[in-house]
């Protein structure tokens, strides 16, 4: 691959959105059915916020879940996007492959983004792109209020940093900070964000998008429109109710 100095590829990590793989912890109160579109929402914002960033350095993937699942994505993706296949036993394993993946292929960055925050700003994500054009090696996280982290971008292989991880807990930021220092890395980190995943979150969410301007937003940023998502999530609350969906949302405060 021909590619510019200061390439950089922002990678979502994906799982292909089938009913009943997806988003299992917000059913109830949506059905699987309702989930698994929501989660596509989710992924076609994320994309979206991207695309605003791509250039002639910079460049869109999702890397994706299972394996020869990639005609799941067909009419899903921003023009310009790439697929690429995630490898790996687990999820420590999965970032590790795609860091190894996307700098073995030429570029001098890599991040690797969570497809479960359509809104997340992206001034964050100028900001880890901008961060790792540094000539020196470092690395970029972004911590998540559930524990975890929505973004970890680096120049270069650190097989350290995936190690021992306590997945899908709440010490997954902790952790890796404690792996990077170990390192003696140049750790960068950026503003926390929020993934949805339960339904606390999708009640966050919610407040986000339909409360009051500025309503839960994290860190006084700008939150990406979420076009996709705000539409589905509209058209559950009008059809549904939102007390049914479990979310609190008074007529004052709608919009």
């Amino acid at each position: 691959m021909n590619l510019q100095h200061g390439s950089c590829a922002l990678a979502v990590m994906a799982k292909t959105p089938q009913a009943g793989a997806v988003k299992t912890r917000l059913v109830p109160p949506l059905d699987a059915e309702e989930a698994a579109r929501l989660n596509t929402c989710f992924l076609q914002d994320v994309t979206g916020c991207i695309a605003t960033l791509t250039s002639k350095s910079v460049h869109g993937y999702v890397a994706y879940t299972p394996p020869g699942e990639e005609s799941a994505f067909d009419g899903l993706l921003p023009g310009g996007f790439r697929l690429l296949p995630q490898r790996g036993a687990d999820l420590g394993q999965r970032l590790l492959n795609a860091t190894e993946d996307f700098l073995a292929a030429g570029y001098e960055a890599v991040c690797l983004i969570n497809s479960d925050s359509p809104t997340l700003p992206s001034e964050l994500l100028r900001r880890a792109i901008d961060t790792l054009a540094s000539a020196q090696d470092r690395v970029v996280l972004g911590e998540a209020l559930d524990g975890g982290y929505y973004l970890i971008g680096s120049k270069r292989v650190h097989r350290r940093l995936f190690a021992d991880i306590t997945w899908s807990s709440s010490v997954v930021f902790q952790e890796t900070m404690e792996r990077a220092r170990e390192l003696r890395l140049d750790l960068q980190l950026l503003p926390p964000w929020y993934d949805v995943d339960d339904l606390e979150s999708l009640r966050w969410l919610s407040d986000e998008l339909f409360g009051p301007k500025g309503r839960r937003t994290p860190a006084n940023l700008t939150p990406y429109y979420a076009p996709h998502t705000r539409a589905y999530l509209r058209s559950l609350i009008d059809k549904r109710g939102a007390r049914r969906l479990g979310l609190d949302l008074s007529p004052a405060g709608a919009r």
